[in-house]
């Protein structure tokens, strides 16, 4: 592999799982081979990544009950650890994303979403503000409480969108940039029992994907930026009809140019490719490809816009599909060995 044609990546796993915490791994733009670079173990089960707008720093959260997340300067091969890791004073920290300046991250155990200020130097500040969800879901095992399970910026900058699975719900914050205090300005319902655990955004900024986990299905909503109001729209399958209720589906990813979104499902072990309408409104499952591996926890779509990988948590690995630009449809293409994987980031 040439230097011109390597980018960087980072894969998150599960170091109670045998993972290696985080691997930073070069990439190859043509055939998007993986290579591994270096690791980092120095905080445990970092199962979801981010990386920061000039590349130089990844963010992390520990996924434990004592939850944390912390910062790697990543200049280097190994990423190394920026500073101690930060409470977030709540547990089971899933996702992050930065927002505003903070770092934001969804609490599933506590039901929750915590801001943490970043310092100049990438590094990370005490929490300044929890925001914790409220209510419950019909399910008794999965839904006798808030499970705040995705935090997203939504498109513009202006809203913090996140997604919770026990109450069935989304929610829009407002974050203040200067004071990091998270304030409620919405919540969208969904429907009952469906189990709502991540969202993408089309490009064109006027609809959202929502896909659920208790119920295989995808929920197509109207997103208003102005107001900051999502509204739901229709459901559509993710799987074929007649496939078994023992699928959990996992993470939602939109085609740069909005006419596919793809979903993982663990259980099927399968992505789904629906094409999408002009207008981004309309959602139809078009077929399922297996992913290549046993439960898909996560799905990426390379910065090229032309390559899926696939982080299959269960049977310890990451593998990367080419997709059809006329169909959508991913066609396997290699894989790398990745214990425990959960995630993968581009820098």
């Amino acid at each position: 592999m040439t230097r011109d044609r390597a980018a960087r990546a980072f894969i998150g796993s599960f170091t109670t799982a045998g993972g290696n915490g985080v691997t930073a791994v070069a990439v190859d733009t043509r055939t998007g081979a993986l290579t591994p670079l270096g690791s980092s173990a120095a905080v445990a089960d970092p199962s979801y990544l981010a990386v920061s707008e000039n590349g130089a720093v990844l963010y992390a959260v520990g996924e434990s009950a004592d939850g944390t997340a912390a910062a790697f300067d990543i200049v280097g091969d190994a990423p190394r650890l920026l500073g101690d890791p930060v409470p977030v004073r709540a547990a089971g920290p899933t996702h992050l994303a930065l927002a505003a300046g903070h770092l934001v991250t969804a609490n599933y155990t506590s039901g929750s979403v915590t801001a943490l200020p970043v310092r100049p130097d990438g590094g990370l500040g005490p929490a300044t503000s929890v925001l914790a969800h409220h209510g419950s879901g019909p399910d008794p095992d999965r839904q006798r409480g808030p499970h705040a399970h995705q935090v997203l910026a939504a498109p513009g900058g202006r809203w913090v969108v996140s997604v919770d699975l026990g109450t069935d719900s989304v929610r829009v914050c407002e974050l203040g940039p200067d004071t990091g205090a998270l304030r409620l300005h919405a919540e969208t319902a969904l429907r009952p029992g469906s189990g709502p655990r991540h969202l993408a955004f089309h490009p064109g900024g006027r609809h959202a994907y929502v896909l659920n986990e208790l119920t295989p299905t995808l929920t197509v909503c109207r997103w208003d930026a102005e107001a900051g109001v999502l509204e739901p729209l229709h459901e559509v399958r993710v799987v074929e009809d007649g496939v078994s209720a023992d699928t959990y589906p996992s993470e939602v990813v939109v085609a740069h140019d909005g006419r596919f979104v793809w979903a993982a499902n663990r259980g099927h072990d399968s992505i789904a490719v629906l094409a999408l309408d002009a207008s981004g409104a309309q959602a139809r499952l078009v077929t399922t490809v297996d992913c290549g591996g046993h439960w898909p926890r996560d799905l990426t779509l390379d910065p090229s816009g032309r390559r899926l990988y696939a982080s299959n948590e269960r049977s310890g690995d990451v593998t990367w599909f080419d997709i059809d630009e006329a169909t959508g449809v991913p066609a396997r293409a290699g894989s790398l060995d990745a214990p425990a994987a959960s995630c993968l980031v581009f820098a």
